[in-house]
């Protein structure tokens, strides 16, 4: 957990939005999620929690939405070292989020319901990453993996 460090990343951009919705690769969308809490959530109407209780509450706000259009938990950890990459890139914690389709992650960041949830979010988080990714099942070696059989492409 931070509150020192510079303005993370928190929300998607426009145009990173728009990108994500061009994208027309058909069925399940995994979204791996890393997330640094800030040590104390940043609300603005005085609301005093940690970043990890304010993520919480979004997650328990939000949770009947993301549940209701067919989201779901596929894997979730707690990083303990970055081994690779820069050491300030430290996170509190990582999961892997299936939506059935890009229409239903859409869907839920436009629900009434999540909208309000998501306050908790932007007050818990000081820097996150967001990434789009295409489900696959491990292959035989390791490092491989074969994708949908409508893509029919492997690695």
């Amino acid at each position: 957990m931070t509150d020192d460090a510079p303005q993370g990343f928190i929300d998607p951009t426009r145009e990173d939005f728009a990108r994500f919705r061009e994208m027309t690769r058909t069925g399940p969308v995994h979204m791996l999620n890393l997330l640094r809490f800030r040590d104390k959530a940043a609300y603005g109407d005085g609301t005093i929690a940690t970043g990890h209780e304010a993520y919480r509450s979004y997650a328990r706000e939000s949770g009947p939405v993301f549940a209701r259009l067919g989201g779901r938990q596929v894997w979730a950890g707690k990083p303990e070292l970055m081994l690779i990459g820069p050491r300030e890139e430290a996170w509190d914690l990582a999961f892997i989020a299936e939506y059935p389709s890009t229409d239903a992650f859409v869907a839920m960041l436009r629900d009434p319901d999540y909208r309000k949830a998501v306050r908790h979010r932007q007050a818990a988080v000081a820097d996150s990453r967001l990434i789009r990714m295409q489900p696959a099942e491990p292959g035989a070696h390791f490092g491989e993996m074969s994708f949908e059989a409508a893509d029919r492409s492997s690695v």
